[in-house]
């Protein structure tokens, strides 16, 4: 048995390829999550594959993003949601309940385990020893239909902790450290691995912070030991059968290594606009804050909610800014009322959101115009909050809280004597909002429900040998998803509808694109480095190709964006002398032979009478798939 936990978890699920760098692999998946924005189209997907129960050990559906319903799209998508759980096998969990990350780490997460979710941050769970992946929703359907999930088998990097977090300083600040050192690309095709005697002394849910923000680094996934603090986790959370002990060999072999002493670690920020942004809370001095927002996926366990409670407790809030707080679910919801610091929230002067994604995703609480935010979020992207001009500051919960009374940013340190958070012995465990798969015969007799925004799946041509188009945009490096396909409250309600959420296509960085790829017949998009990084989100490859985009040639691509282009029959080309990308225009009219897809491309421009290469990482199968027009029609055929 190979060294490390990612050999040891991916040698048990490997059914196809080499365990080797850089060589695809197909993995078994044990568990995928689906969560309500993602969730509609992946689960259409998964119909029009045509398999009539889910294949997986188990597979979840939660409702957590779409939940403010200021007209009848959300609650429609909610309605067919729980129906197709119902008639498929699904576990679901209702509106309301929490926030998918949270809840599959308390109720779901297996040690050893794979699990694939529609979201980017499903890394979450290997805070409890779960080698768990972002996806697009497509890929997601697939596991669910039986298939494996193909991967590059990744570097490995071991990230060896030692000594202890003082007090004040948590785990957010820890991948904050680890970002400032690795920054937001540069670690495609790798596992953050951490090991080490410092391991030891963080929590689940701080490990769990750690994996789920470690996705901003760009990598395939994080992931830590399974041990006695594992165990107690789940023992506490009424689950200790599914403890498995997962360790590093002492023998281990890593890639690289890279060693961070925990008791050095002071309280981190990062600045607007990137989470790789990072620099000590103490640099970057007493900023005047309009508004603090605790809570997302990555900080709203009972953890970090109860320090922020003891740093409330008989004080108010500074009358300069607002502070909105959304608890992970109704778990740590329920204890922070037991315990009496739900309490010292509300007299504080904090407004309680629902357990939801809420503000991370700018469904609701949106900063005013120009304002500075301070947020315990994973993404601090221009425009993400809902305000374009906002200026969104990443932080822990305590740095948060400290900056919640005084105005300003503010080092915790400076709040004096430090109150450590013991977690219970025993959680309270109330799943009445999670509903069980219905058993196989009754499951068949159940209708689906469909609003009238649920629109049908596009259909897609096989690809041409030769692509044809003008450069409809062209943008520099580090675009991410929330650039080509926003999220908010605005769009969000779309995500079962392609025609209509197409209309916002890179709105925010050329509002005339939709109109230039339908005048055009579509096109192609040229980008820099890190194209595609931040939320696995596929709308940003089924959009553009429902407007027909017909390639993305960049100078590289983020790991989950590459993917879903690939599923939805967008070829995904890079420059083979990345200075090239200096020689298209915007408007330039291109033509791209790509032959069979097994060697580099050329492309002409016409415009300018010159000619490049471009090449690819695609494997055969790969090609396959572009070569149907994308993985739905490719899968069909499998399974026929």
């Amino acid at each position: 048995m190979a060294g490390t936990i990612t050999e040891k978890i991916l040698s048990r699920h490997i059914v196809e390829g080499e365990a080797k760098a850089g060589f695809e692999v197909a993995l078994k998946i044990d568990n995928t999550l689906t969560q309500d924005a993602t969730g509609t189209m992946a689960y259409l997907q998964f119909e029009a594959i045509g398999i009539d129960r889910v294949k997986t050990q188990f597979s979840v559906s939660f409702v957590d993003h779409n939940t403010l319903q200021t007209d009848f799209k959300n609650a429609d998508d909610h309605l067919f949601l729980e129906s197709i759980a119902k008639r498929y096998g699904i576990y679901f969990s209702k509106p309301g309940n929490g926030i998918c990350h949270q809840l599959f780490l308390e109720r779901f997460a297996i040690p050893g385990n794979t699990l694939i979710g529609s979201d980017s941050h499903t890394p979450t769970a290997g805070g409890i020893g779960c080698f768990a992946m972002g996806a697009g929703g497509l890929d997601v359907a697939c596991a669910m239909a039986g298939a494996p999930f193909r991967i590059k088998y990744p570097k490995i990097v071991g990230i060896k902790l030692t000594g202890k977090l003082n007090p004040w300083v948590s785990a957010k600040d820890v991948i904050l450290e680890v970002l400032a050192r690795v920054d937001v690309k540069g670690n495609v095709g790798k596992v953050f691995e951490y090991f080490g005697e410092g391991v030891a002394t963080l929590s689940v849910p701080d490990r769990a912070t750690i994996t789920n923000m470690g996705t901003e680094t760009g990598c395939t996934t994080s992931i830590f030991p399974s041990d006695e603090v594992t165990r107690q986790f789940l023992k506490a959370q009424g689950r200790e059968k599914d403890f498995v002990p997962l360790a590093p060999d002492d023998d281990a072999v890593y890639d690289e290594i890279i060693e961070i002493n925990l008791s050095e670690i002071e309280p981190m920020v990062a600045l607007p606009h990137s989470p790789g942004n990072v620099k000590k809370v103490r640099e970057v001095g007493p900023i005047k804050v309009d508004q603090v927002a605790i809570g997302s996926c990555t900080n709203s366990s009972l953890r970090d909610l109860k320090i922020v409670s003891r740093i409330f407790k008989n004080k108010t809030i500074s009358d300069k800014l607002h502070v909105f707080i959304s608890p992970g679910s109704r778990q740590v919801v329920e204890h922070l009322i037991e315990e009496g610091d739900y309490t010292s929230l509300v007299r504080a002067g904090a407004r309680i959101m629902e357990n939801a994604c809420g503000p991370c995703i700018g469904m609701g609480c949106a900063p005013a115009s120009g304002s500075v935010s301070v947020r315990t979020f994973n993404r601090n992207f221009e425009g993400r909050s809902g305000t374009k001009d906002a200026k969104v500051y990443l932080v822990s919960p305590e740095t948060a809280a400290a900056t919640a009374l005084t105005g300003v940013l503010t080092d915790p340190r400076d709040l004096g004597d430090y109150e450590p958070v013991v977690l219970p012995e025993k959680f309270i465990v109330n799943d009445n909002m999670i509903l069980p798969p219905l058993p196989e015969e009754e499951a068949r007799k159940v209708e689906i429900v469909r609003g009238p925004n649920i629109k049908p799946l596009p259909s897609f041509e096989p690809l041409e040998t030769t692509l044809k188009g003008k450069t409809l945009i062209k943008v520099g490096d580090n675009i991410t998803t929330d650039h080509i396909m926003p999220a908010g409250a605005k769009v969000l309600p779309f995500r079962s509808n392609i025609p209509e959420i197409s209309k916002f296509v890179f709105e925010a960085v050329d509002p005339d694109f939709y109109r230039k790829a339908r005048e055009s017949g579509g096109g192609f998009i040229i980008g820099g480095e890190n194209y595609g990084q931040g939320s696995s989100r596929e709308h940003a490859a089924l959009a553009p190709k429902y407007l027909g985009v017909k390639a993305v040639i960049v100078k590289s691509f983020a790991r989950i964006h590459l993917a879903n282009l690939i599923n939805f029959g967008i070829v995904p080309l890079t420059f083979k002398n990345p200075a090239d990308y200096d020689s298209i225009d915007e408007g330039d009219n291109l033509e791209i032979d790509i032959g069979d897809l097994k060697g580099t491309c050329i492309l002409r421009n016409l415009t300018k009478n010159t000619t490049i290469e471009l090449e690819h990482t695609l494997s055969d199968m790969d090609a396959e798939i572009l070569k149907c027009g994308g993985k739905l029609p490719w899968i069909r055929k499998q399974f026929n």
